[in-house]
């Protein structure tokens, strides 16, 4: 069993508890995922499937949805990138050892405990590829709903059914992006576990301004009460 020490484990658990319990109470709380950006945003891409049944050319709807589509691209294809620099830091502990080495306060972990860190980081970053494609293919979906949509104001259950799917597509790409940010504060124990609990507690708070307290959220609910 890795050498785990007590603060290590509590280290871990404050870094689990900040993604899981925060996942669960934006994601699967309607009452708090209300007052989001996300949930605004779903209004705002409900509000543009149904102004695009009457169009007759849905080639800049097209063209947003690539837009989209781009962005989620390159956080899936930088995570490829990730994912292998990781296994190299795996496969050459001695060199990142020295490196860690050489910052102030840092506790250099051995081999054991190099591993369990850097696994740490490979599945958060395997989700996050999961997550990301997935939400590519939604995407993807979406486009061809889009051209598929009667020219008809009255097919709102077509407007309805892209709408839902743009917005499972957000919301996986938001959960991927999630992903990138703890994965940033579980970096922080390859130097010490202080530095974990300190970048866990930094990311939460930073999600949580972002995506309930920022200008953003706030010009975005705005315009979905109008």
């Amino acid at each position: 069993m890795p050498p785990l020490t007590l603060l290590d484990w509590i280290a871990l658990a404050v870094f689990v508890s900040c993604w899981v319990i925060y996942a669960l109470l934006v994601d699967r709380i309607p009452s708090i995922r209300a007052r989001s950006v996300i949930a605004a945003m779903d209004e705002h891409r409900r509000r543009w499937m149904i102004a695009a049944l009457p169009r007759e050319n849905r080639i800049a709807d097209i063209a947003a949805i690539g837009n989209l589509m781009s962005s989620v691209s390159f956080l899936a294809t930088s995570s490829i990138l990730v994912l292998g620099g990781l296994v190299a830091m795996m496969a050459a502990p001695d060199l990142g050892r020295r490196v860690v080495a050489s910052f102030p306060w840092s506790a250099v972990p051995d081999d054991a405990m190099w591993e369990v860190k850097i696994g740490l980081l490979l599945l958060i970053f395997v989700n996050a590829f999961f997550e990301l494609t997935w939400s590519l293919r939604q995407f993807n979906y979406v486009s061809t709903l889009v051209m598929a949509m009667p020219q008809d104001r009255a097919a709102i259950a077509s407007a309805e059914a892209a709408a839902r799917l743009a917005n499972r597509g957000a919301q996986h790409f938001n959960t991927g992006l999630r992903s990138y940010y703890f994965g940033l504060a579980a970096l922080a124990w390859i130097i010490h576990p202080l530095a974990l609990i300190a970048a866990s507690l930094l990311v939460l708070r930073e999600l949580h301004r972002r995506e309930f307290r920022s200008v953003a959220r706030d010009a975005l609910a705005t315009m979905r009460v109008e």
